[in-house]
């Protein structure tokens, strides 16, 4: 059996979908991956022997170089991803039993679209809830296209998000549908998600409440385990003290005037905590020369958590998974799109803080981080550490290749 599976983001767009691939070869299926073709991609999944097939240009220079998300600018965007999606996914997407699509709403549109035109099996993966229409929650709005402040109903909040995503996406998407002769798609929403969605999460993190209008399979989260050691100078320095504060944002830029990295460390030390800083796409950088900071690039953070007194990150699912399962206590400064939502879940659980808006200053991180490192809240997140699943990549491929099996006709004698 052939496996693609296909996305287009940051990387907690393409992470997950590394530790499902290294769990489909495992129970023997064959599986490469379609993705941006940023350099650390392009490692994460040589480092697993995984196939990458590169697709559109590099997330991460889109995300720094382009002028911020707008009504105007996403439909553009939007023609350029699912043209990619196109070009990439229907050759690498030959020959394969299934398709598993994720990622931003054009780019999964696109690759269910090649799906389609091949006749192979799709499926539909989210990494958080809140692209999935529910009555028990609203969805988020898209830039340039807010919703009406008095209208509160989630029903009808879910039907203008169908209608903005329609007017966004619907015709860079039906342009390139008509190209391959596919008929045009009249709710581009409800068809990527389909008709029975994977939602490859926690059900403690991120608990989904049944609706009856959606069949979603909760998986649980996909994690690759990482075997990579921590580097000598990092272990050096964590011996050398007390666990230090963890503060990083992942693949957020984190585009602002205040300067995150100084704001950060002198609230750290005002806790009488040492400092560990994570680049990642905000390129933060140590203040000074004291030796109670220490700075890393792409790290192990499965092993690295378990040492640290507290994580602060934006809130992307990755992390706040990584951070719940090493029983980190967290503070969650949340950037955008689903961050809030990590956020508000950290603090309901009692694990962490969670950080009004996306901004911190010296007094709000310092309140937050006092939260963060008070001992109830260590001891809340020693405990919801262990009830956290590690199987949920396992289950996935299960799941995909047993549908596989199913769907396959008996090879005749």
């Amino acid at each position: 059996m052939r496996v693609l599976l296909s996305t287009y983001g940051s990387r907690g767009d393409v992470e997950p979908l590394v530790g499902l691939a290294v769990a489909v070869r495992g129970l023997g299926a064959e599986v490469r991956v379609c993705a941006p073709p940023d350099e650390e991609f392009a490692e994460l999944l040589a480092g697993v022997g995984v196939p990458l097939v590169p697709v559109g240009r590099s997330a991460r220079a889109l995300t720094a170089a382009a002028a911020p998300p707008s009504a105007a600018n996403l439909p553009r965007r939007a023609a350029e991803l699912i043209a990619g999606q196109f070009e990439a996914v229907t050759a690498a997407a030959e020959g394969c039993d299934a398709l598993v699509a994720t990622g931003v709403m054009p780019a999964a549109a696109g690759a269910r679209s090649v799906a389609e035109k091949l006749g192979i099996r799709s499926v539909s993966v989210t990494f958080q809830q809140l692209t999935l229409p529910s009555p028990h929650h609203p969805p988020l709005a898209y830039p340039g296209r807010p919703f009406p402040p008095e209208v509160t109903d989630n029903r009808v909040l879910w039907d203008l998000d169908a209608q903005s995503i329609d007017a966004l996406f619907g015709e860079a998407l039906n342009t390139n549908r008509a190209s391959i002769g596919l008929p045009p798609v009249e709710n581009v929403r409800d068809y990527v998600i389909g008709d029975q969605p994977w939602l490859a999460t926690d059900p403690i993190l991120d608990p989904w409440q049944e609706t009856p209008d959606l069949d979603v399979v909760q998986t649980g989260a996909w994690i690759l385990p990482d075997e990579r050691p921590l580097p000598a100078e990092l272990v050096a320095f964590l011996d050398a003290g007390t666990p230090p504060v963890y503060v990083g944002f992942g693949s957020m830029p984190m585009h602002t005037s205040t300067d995150v990295a100084q704001v950060a460390i002198e609230a750290i030390r005002a806790q009488g905590r040492r400092a560990l800083v994570r680049r990642g796409w905000a390129d933060l950088a140590l203040i000074d020369n004291r030796d109670d900071c220490f700075v890393v690039g792409e790290i192990n953070q499965q092993a690295l958590f378990g040492r640290v007194a507290a994580v602060v990150h934006h809130g992307g699912a990755g992390t706040t998974t990584t951070a719940t399962r090493a029983g980190a206590p967290q503070v969650v400064v949340p950037q955008a799109t689903d961050q809030p939502y990590w956020a508000g879940r950290v603090a309901d659980l009692g694990i962490g803080a969670a950080h009004a808006g996306p901004t911190p200053t010296f007094e709000s991180l310092s309140a937050a981080l006092s939260t963060a490192l008070a001992p109830e809240t260590r001891a809340r997140a020693a405990a919801v550490a262990g009830e956290i699943r590690s199987d949920g990549a396992t289950v996935a491929a299960k799941l995909l290749l047993d549908e596989i099996s199913r769907e396959k006709p008996p090879v005749s004698a």
